[in-house]
């Protein structure tokens, strides 16, 4: 049996044409909702906003590493994990948020603002620490990673379908409208899609692996929504806040990582397996959390005694 390390998984140009549609159009939908406020949302709230984005792109890259040099996990394992860790949020989580009795507005803010900032951010940290460490350094001296293709490529992915869905936002309020809720919630689909799609033809391999990755990414995710948590309580934020940005800080675009693994890595099946089980695992853990806060909440409500008992 080939290590992981050396595997790659099949993929035609048929299919990643087919995969960078997808992601545009989950883009699109998400920017469909935000306007000009979200971002200056931020300004309003400074530090919430603060304590998010350095959860998002400093502390989880960071507890990566550490996690990676605490475990060593085969190479592709470590370079898969870097990938989702330097990732912007995620599309499903505002309506997490919302369903966890977040701070929803906070929530559409730091998507907004981690989306945009991914496009300098993501590539910076994954060379960054994936240099850092030597046994995924040399998977990217092997591909040859050029920084600048994808830069240029998460611009593509990420930049060009905000500003388009936030123009039809801006000039279009009610077909917005309109689109928005069917591809909001439609979202969950299109990315199981993807993933499927990036796995038809490579299944049997998917299966002879994903052992190897469930307790990594279980562990991995665990960290990240528990760092989101804990920056919030750093920075005294109210429990509000506190959900929002766990929930963002664990539910990371994983459909971007496939792109970008199968763009630039020749989808090097350890990083594959990686991104696509944290997208498949994200969604129910975060579910899952969103779904306790929400009970927890509506527990502490029907707790509350009557004054006017």
């Amino acid at each position: 049996m080939d290590s992981i390390d050396q595997v790659t998984l099949n993929f035609s140009e048929a299919n990643l044409f087919y995969l960078n549609l997808s992601l545009g159009f989950i883009m699109f939908g998400v920017a469909i909702n935000l306007r000009g406020e979200d971002f200056i949302r931020v300004l309003n709230n400074p530090k919430a906003a603060f304590a998010g984005i350095l959860s998002q792109f400093i502390i989880l890259p960071v507890l990566t590493f550490l996690l990676i040099l605490i475990i060593q996990p085969r190479a592709s394992f470590a370079l898969g994990m870097m990938l989702v860790a330097a990732c912007p949020g995620g599309n499903i989580s505002n309506f997490m948020s919302a369903m966890a009795r977040g701070n929803a507005a906070l929530s559409v803010s730091l998507t907004a603002v981690s989306s945009t900032l991914a496009i300098i951010l993501t590539p910076i940290n994954l060379t960054l620490w994936a240099g850092f460490y030597p046994p995924t350094a040399n998977i990217l001296t092997e591909v040859s990673l050029d920084f600048w293709q994808l830069l240029k490529t998460i611009t593509m992915l990420l930049l060009i379908p905000i500003v388009l869905g936030m123009v039809l936002r801006k000039w279009k309020p009610g077909v917005a409208d309109r689109l928005h809720p069917v591809m909001h919630y439609s979202s969950i689909g299109i990315f199981v899609a993807i993933v499927l799609m990036a796995f038809s033809a490579n299944f049997d391999l998917f299966l002879q692996y994903i052992h190897l990755v469930i307790l990594l990414v279980l562990v991995h995710n665990a960290i990240a929504i528990t760092a989101g948590y804990q920056m919030g309580r750093v920075f005294k934020l109210d429990e509000q806040d506190k959900r929002s940005i766990a929930i963002e800080t664990g539910i990371q675009n994983s459909g971007l990582g496939l792109i970008l693994i199968f763009s630039f890595f020749d989808g090097l099946g350890g990083m594959a397996i990686v991104a696509a089980w944290w997208g498949i695992w994200h969604i129910i853990s975060g579910l899952s959390i969103a779904w306790f806060w929400n009970r927890n909440a509506e527990l502490s409500t029907a707790t509350v005694p009557d004054s006017n008992g």
